[in-house]
């Protein structure tokens, strides 16, 4: 809770109820997969947990606690990209005929209904930063929107999705050097360091320890930013604190 307190907003008014108690009501719903009614009675009232749930996700809280406890203990001399499916439950992606899905960030696939997750790494496979689309939107995407908060790091891995000449430029720029496997169709091989690819499998792990949490492996949620507030509350508990 003190590595946390600094990205509390301040209470203004009436004092707010307990930080800590009303936080720890929220991770065991989220990692539960639970509605908030369900939450047990020694977290409060599950409509102070559900109205803070909302009114921090909004001012963007939980990002702000990722990022900022990131920014401290992260190595970025090696960081690494991947992107996964989340399986976007029906509560989600209702009312569809009405107010369509774009908005929400769920797209269709081969799977069914689906979000995709975009996500950057250091070297021992913990979330530097995060970018949501839709299932059905390319890599390339959320690559490019990734790449504009990159860190200066020496070496970025990614498999062979990411094998465009535009990206592999676009992390020369930056002086960045590129250790992604050509796709098969590519005429000219490229060479790639194959020793230090192999610490790649650290973000797959990343993304199945953040799928521990149910409601990040099934988005319940409509809206995209309680969606994506629930991964960076997920992703600091189990990887920054």
């Amino acid at each position: 809770m003190v590595r946390l307190a600094p990205y509390f907003p301040r209470s203004h008014g009436r004092p707010r109820v307990d930080d800590r108690r009303v936080l720890s009501g929220i991770i065991f719903v989220n990692r539960n997969g639970l509605r908030w009614r369900d939450a047990p009675k020694d977290y409060e009232p599950h409509k102070t947990l559900d109205n803070r749930w909302k009114r921090w996700s909004e001012m963007g809280v939980f990002t702000r606690m990722m990022e900022g406890l990131s920014s401290a203990g992260a190595e970025r001399r090696t960081v690494m990209i991947d992107a996964t499916y989340l399986k976007a439950h029906r509560t989600a992606s209702s009312l569809a005929v009405k107010r369509g899905i774009s908005g929400r960030l769920i797209g269709r696939t081969k799977g069914g209904m689906n979000t995709k997750l975009h996500a950057i790494t250091d070297a021992n496979g913990r979330p530097l930063s995060f970018f949501m689309t839709a299932g059905q939107v390319s890599d390339y995407i959320g690559a490019a929107a990734l790449l504009d908060e990159l860190p200066k790091a020496q070496w970025l891995l990614g498999d062979r999705g990411y094998d465009a000449d535009r990206f592999r430029d676009t992390l020369q720029e930056k002086g960045v050097r590129p250790c992604i496997p050509v796709r098969k169709s590519r005429n000219e091989p490229i060479k790639y360091d194959k020793r230090r690819y192999r610490r790649r499998n650290r973000i797959e792990i990343m993304f199945g320890r953040l799928k521990d949490w149910r409601r990040v492996a099934t988005r319940y949620d409509r809206c995209p930013t309680a969606f994506f507030s629930a991964i960076a509350l997920a992703a600091t508990v189990i990887f920054w604190l």
